[in-house]
């Protein structure tokens, strides 16, 4: 019984606001911060029902396209049309506009009283809490009482219920717990707008987005039509094709070809550890789909389910380091 309350209350179908044939056109936008470039005359159409996830090394200006996008930061050079119909909601890594000192249901209603679902009907403020794993006991709480996940969501549900039809999210699974990105992941599915991600997490990223932008630095933006896993499949297949092999020789005149390539740029341990790092984010990444389902079946057993929160903490900090890792080695073996 609990388990069918607990797939109740994930069903999130929102209509959202209608969105007309044009969306966002960036045409040849720069952006630089002093003498370091983040876009350079970077051109992109965004269509109906895109799904974009943005990857790179951290600082190359991720978060940055999402600000400019949402009019918070101004261009240097360029141009942005933004089509009439189109309604943004920017999740943020801060929490914006929260009032610590208002209630839950307060702070929700400000946004919307109640809103439209997909078959026509409507929904209150107060029932969007409960499916947003708030207790109806609980929504008078001072938002100052709340824990930092829980204020997390409570922003995410706020930004849902302004009904937007082009969505940013800026690394929504740093802070969100599991039955909160399983409630984000479910209302994407059906979400007929367009949504743009910025995140490190190769899980969610393969479940919510088709094509990425790929952050190299120094204002260069590559295009990947794709899943994030295919990306990295791809660029390990290719930094290992041009890798480069290095040949002793005592005399010019008799050294093979392979002479006049490049040193590899790994060290031993370097390339021991470029070996195997696939495989452990792998195991830590399905470890973490384990205990999604463990959580699930936890039920009311909170000592249980503390333990396993704390475990998946741990683990999407070491996933995300890991995948730092993996970016700094794969440029070096690029070199």
């Amino acid at each position: 019984m609990k388990n069918k309350k607990s797939k109740e209350n994930l069903e999130i179908e929102l209509s959202g606001s209608r969105l007309g044939k044009k969306v966002l056109e960036l045409k040849e936008i720069s952006k630089s911060f002093g003498s370091k470039p983040i876009l350079n005359r970077f051109s992109f159409l965004f269509k109906p029902g895109d799904r974009i996830g943005i990857v790179g090394s951290n600082g190359t200006g991720k978060s940055t396209l999402l600000n400019i996008l949402s009019g918070t930061q101004t261009i240097d050079n360029g141009e942005i049309e933004i089509g009439q119909t189109v309604k943004l909601g920017y999740y943020t890594q801060e929490n914006e506009g929260l009032d610590e000192n208002q209630r839950m249901i307060e702070y929700i209603r400000e946004t919307a009283e109640s809103i439209s679902l997909k078959d026509g009907s409507y929904i209150s403020a107060a029932t969007m809490l409960e499916r947003f794993l708030f207790p109806m006991n609980t929504h008078g709480t001072l938002i100052r009482k709340l824990s930092g996940g829980e204020k997390r969501r409570l922003y995410l549900l706020k930004i849902l219920m302004s009904a937007p039809n082009v969505l940013l999210l800026d690394e929504p699974t740093n802070d969100l717990d599991t039955q909160t990105l399983t409630v984000l992941e479910d209302y994407l599915e059906s979400f007929a707008g367009v949504v743009i991600t910025v995140s490190h997490d190769r899980y969610f990223l393969d479940k919510t987005c088709s094509q990425l932008f790929v952050f190299k630095g120094d204002g260069v933006v590559d295009l990947f039509y794709g899943q994030f896993s295919d990306f990295l499949e791809e660029s390990k297949a290719a930094a290992a094709a041009t890798a480069p092999v290095s040949v002793k020789s005592t005399s010019v005149t008799s050294a093979p070809a392979n002479e006049n390539k490049k040193k590899k740029k790994l060290t031993f341990k370097e390339a021991k550890e470029w070996e195997e790092i696939e495989d452990k984010m792998q195991e830590i990444e399905e470890r973490l789909g384990a205990i999604s389902k463990e959580m699930a079946a936890a039920g009311s057993d909170y000592g249980k389910v503390k333990d396993l929160s704390d475990e998946e903490n741990e683990l999407n900090e070491r996933l995300e380091n890991m995948m730092e890792r993996w970016e700094y080695l794969a440029e070096k073996v690029e070199e």
